[in-house]
């Protein structure tokens, strides 16, 4: 009888798992890396640059311009907005107009979305600034719009017309020169649109008296073209009788060419200057209350004006 093989030893337990779950993981792991490198590279090899975040789009600055019928006038102000746009080429910059120019200030805003700042290009507080401007926000609700002062009164602007008084003839050069020697005699007029509103009177005054101070103390009277007194040929009486009668310039104090303007320049006994124009300090000033604007009132609806 054939005897029956011994059995063998009893197999033991299968092998634990924990070495091969924790390959398997390492594996994953790997694998989701290996893929996430991969996922960077383009179809040549080189490594894609992660996509910059979507920048905030700042708000719309809107030049706001009075208007004339006067053809230079918008080839002016356009040049002072190409100005502005070279200062800051990261603002959107748009052009509107209060009256007689397109584009009308009303259509400006019906083409923007989103929040946009009102810079007037405006010399003092007036109708335009406390009705004209508020009335025209009021009628975009799609907008949220923060109104920036008006330009003047500024430093800035006593820069402007001291630059165009000079290119009209008048002495160049500061006070720290001697000059204000030679001009013992002398006076200005500052030439202004004029306006029934005591702000926009006062706002005139304080210009005249930075003007002044610019010209080392030159004595500086406002004169109006029309709605408030005296009117330039009035001014130039008064500093005549202040003894200032040997040199007497007016100074243009409209942002660009117009009839007042022409008809402030024709009233002047001796030089004129031009107006304001697109002088670098009147589109620093532009970007200076476009910023004065975004830093003290937060976008609200309707308009908020920030003081100047």
């Amino acid at each position: 009888m054939t005897a029956l093989p011994h059995p063998g030893p009893h197999p033991g337990p299968a092998a634990p798992s924990g070495p091969l779950d924790s390959t398997a993981q390492l594996m994953t792991r790997i694998t989701a890396q290996l893929s996430a490198q991969l996922g960077r590279l383009t179809l040549g090899g080189t490594r894609r640059r992660p996509r910059p975040a979507t920048p905030h789009r700042p708000p719309t600055l809107v030049a706001v311009a009075h208007g004339s019928r006067d053809p230079e006038a918008l080839r002016t102000v356009t040049a002072l907005v190409d100005r502005v746009r070279a200062l800051r080429p990261d603002l959107p910059v748009r052009l509107g107009h209060v009256e007689l120019n397109d584009p009308l200030l009303a259509d400006t805003l019906a083409g923007l979305r989103g929040e946009a700042v009102l810079v007037p290009l405006l010399l003092g507080r007036g109708y335009h600034i406390k009705r004209d401007l508020p009335d025209a926000v009021a009628a975009a609700p799609h907008l949220s719009v923060r109104m920036a002062a008006p330009l003047g009164p500024h430093p800035l602007l006593a820069e402007a017309l001291h630059t165009r008084l000079t290119e009209a003839g008048w002495p160049s050069g500061r006070p720290s020169d001697g000059l204000s020697d030679g001009l013992s005699g002398a006076g200005v007029v500052l030439a202004a649109a004029g306006s029934r509103d005591r702000d926009s009177a006062a706002d005139t005054a304080r210009t005249a008296a930075l003007l002044s101070a610019r010209l080392g103390g030159v004595p500086v009277l406002p004169g109006y073209a029309s709605a408030a007194a005296p009117t330039v040929a009035e001014a130039v009486r008064a500093l005549t009788d202040m003894g200032r009668g040997r040199r007497i310039a007016v100074a243009s104090y409209f942002a660009a060419p117009g009839r007042f303007a022409t008809q402030c320049a024709d009233a002047a006994p001796g030089i004129a200057s031009g107006p304001l124009g697109d002088h670098p300090a009147v589109a620093r000033l532009v970007v200076h209350r476009y910023e004065q604007a975004l830093a003290s009132a937060p976008m609200s609806h309707p308009a908020v004006t920030v003081g100047v």
